[in-house]
């Protein structure tokens, strides 16, 4: 047996996230015309306008719009509807008949992925409680496009490969490229390193079908074959060009390809190839995506804890992590507010617990490190994100900061929670914002390694000028989180220090845009992981509900 070795070193390429594009989600909406807003100007640009329907009230649309979807990002989305008197593309030669705003998440995150909104007559949203006029409904739903769910499993094998290495043979990998819209080429895979073999048999590997290719069977896939090196200086044997389109053949003559160094057949006039490489077998199978779960009536369950200890510094100073600026809010709110206002989309009542630890509660001064922020140890549910916030001002007036930095109180805290509901109808996600050092390590590691079993993920972020390192091992990106010997059977943590993300100019918009995607960026792959190792399988959307004589304006996302 050659003796394999992991190359996760050699390119700058993360074999977990793999570059993979976008998820792509339609949506379907007289004429809709369609917005979406940019992050950093909040400008709202025109992307798209169905076909217009003549004579009636209640028009269903066919044309569909395909949209990039993240769940890491709040999309905003307008639809504006008009009644069309002329074919004018000028939109104030038409009549205004209303519009509505919404995220995209909102529409994923509704039952069946179908959410009706009222559609107003302003032209901008106007202050919270000043009706806008109201003129009817629209239905927007979203499915996301079927290409985006196939995962490939390939094995492949070489022969005769040119000999590199002066003593032996060569150390053979392959490295494969999807082509891009522009000519350029993205790394999509990298096998491993078979040792001392000029014909080497790679192991079998899976690929999401848009790594591979975007989900264009036709589009060139790059394959270079190397001779790996010690020193990181891989010496190129050669390489060739397929398809998505050829390899599904699966094994044929047609997928036996030589492997061609063109430096070298431009100097050597009888040069055939460098080799051989076959593919050996090839099966693809469609894997159910974070989408079809949330479409299926899965929700997420928002969960966050807040640090009190006594190092955030005293509230009524402005020095104070926790200080109440009137003016601005403070690291705690924004990281909150940031991470918050996605997650809320995908959980239908929007009531979340929020707790507090390392402080001191009235009326006798007990140290606690899972009190709930609202004071009430029978219901610590908070009605939206703006109720997280106003309980949170209310505990800093009560409680007094103390210490120390206890984390396993709140990880197990959700953790019972979790373990409730293992059918794949909750998934929960705890967001622990902290200033600081950890305290009781040894037991954080062992509730994060029983969480891994759970439903569940942690998101933590460090505010203020600590040394993080603690937060580093047990995020577990580069090394697995263990406990008593036993590893964690996923990763299940996601840290990142706020002041990473506070720009210079004070765009705070912007930063907590930024903050919010790289934490949450890993939680619909955290969460399949756990479904997949569960073996929970998505429940089939309900059909859409039509109250009798209901109208509606149709769009679909």
């Amino acid at each position: 047996m050659d003796k394999l070795e992991d190359m996760s070193s050699v390119y700058d390429f993360d074999p977990i996230t793999g570059n993979i594009p976008a998820t792509k989600v339609e949506i379907t909406v007289s004429l809709c015309v369609l917005y979406t807003q940019g992050v950093e100007t909040k400008q709202w640009r025109e992307f798209g306008r169905t076909e217009v329907i003549d004579n009636t009230l209640n028009p269903d649309f066919v044309r569909k719009y395909i949209l990039d979807y993240f769940f890491e990002e709040k999309q905003n989305l307008r639809f504006d509807l008009y009644d069309v008197d002329s074919k004018s593309p000028d939109l104030s030669k038409h009549d205004f008949l209303g519009q509505t705003f919404c995220t995209l998440g909102e529409i994923v995150g509704s039952p069946a992925s179908r959410l009706e909104k009222p559609l107003g007559k302003t032209l901008f949203p106007l202050p919270a409680g000043i009706p806008g006029k109201k003129c009817g409904t629209i239905v927007l739903s979203a499915e996301e496009l079927s290409n985006c769910r196939d995962s490939a499993t390939m094995q492949f094998c070489a022969n005769k490969l040119d000999k590199k290495d002066f003593f032996g043979k060569s150390d053979p990998f392959m490295v494969f490229y999807r082509s891009n819209e522009d000519g350029t080429f993205t790394i999509c895979h990298k096998t491993e390193v078979v040792k001392n073999t000029l014909n080497p048999v790679w192991q079998p590997f899976t690929i999401p079908v848009r790594a591979l290719c975007n989900g264009d069977y036709d589009r060139t896939i790059k394959v270079e074959v190397y001779d790996w090196d010690r020193d990181g200086s891989h010496d190129f044997i050669g390489d060739f060009t397929t398809s998505y389109r050829e390899l599904a053949r699966g094994q044929s003559q047609f997928n036996v390809y030589e492997v061609i160094n063109t430096k070298k057949k431009m100097k050597k006039k009888k040069y055939v190839h460098s080799g051989t490489v076959t593919l050996l077998s090839f099966s693809v199978e469609s894997e159910f995506t974070f989408l079809d779960y949330i479409k299926g009536g899965t929700q997420i369950n928002f969960t966050v804890a807040i640090d009190f200890t006594a190092s955030n510094g005293n509230p009524s100073q402005s020095t104070s992590l926790h200080y109440m600026n009137p003016y601005q809010l403070n690291a705690y709110a924004m990281a909150l507010k940031a991470v918050g206002e996605i997650i809320q989309d995908y959980d239908s009542d929007k009531m979340f617990p929020a707790l507090g630890f390392g402080a001191k509660l009235p009326p006798d001064g007990r140290v606690s490190h899972e009190f709930p922020l609202n004071g009430n140890m029978e219901n610590p549910y908070c009605n939206g994100i703006e109720g997280i916030l106003e309980a949170y001002h209310q505990s800093l007036k009560t409680v007094q900061l103390y210490g120390p930095t206890n984390f396993a109180p709140v990880v197990n805290h959700v953790a019972r929670y979790a373990a409730a509901v293992q059918d794949g109808s909750q998934y929960f996600v705890l967001l622990i914002i902290t200033d600081g050092v950890i305290s009781d390590m040894a037991q954080t590691k062992e509730a994060i390694v029983n969480g891994a079993k759970l439903p569940m993920s942690i998101i933590i972020v460090g505010v203020g000028q600590a040394e993080f390192d603690a937060m580093v091992e047990l995020d577990g990106d580069d090394i697995r989180i263990s406990s008593r010997g036993k590893l964690a059977e996923r990763d299940i943590v996601q840290f990142v220090p706020f002041r990473d993300y506070m720009d210079r100019t004070g765009n705070h918009v912007l930063s907590m845009a930024r903050l919010a995607k790289d934490v949450l960026a890993e939680i619909p792959d955290q969460f399949i992981s756990y479904m997949k190792s569960r073996g929970i399988k998505p429940n089939p959307a309900p059909p859409p509900y039509t109250p009798p004589g209901h109208t509606h304006h149709h769009t679909q996302i």
